[in-house]
């Protein structure tokens, strides 16, 4: 196996033994789109990343903004 299919393999793995979870806070979301906790609180007011009803993000918003 060459190293590159090891990685993929190991990062297959590691994302099956820890499940994303459903919704994240403000700061997560920032650490996952690679932005401050300054900018999502931005994008939040103007409506580009939307709250669920108990005030988090779903992550489902996040991978939207990622593509």
């Amino acid at each position: 196996m060459d190293p590159l299919e090891i990685a993929v393999k190991a990062v297959q793995i590691h994302a099956a033994m820890h499940p994303r979870p459903s919704q994240v806070t403000q700061l997560q979301a920032a650490e996952m789109l690679g932005i401050s906790r300054h900018t999502v609180a931005r994008m939040i007011k103007s409506g580009e990343i939307k709250l669920n009803k108990c005030g988090l993000i779903p992550v489902t918003e996040v991978d939207r903004v990622l593509r």
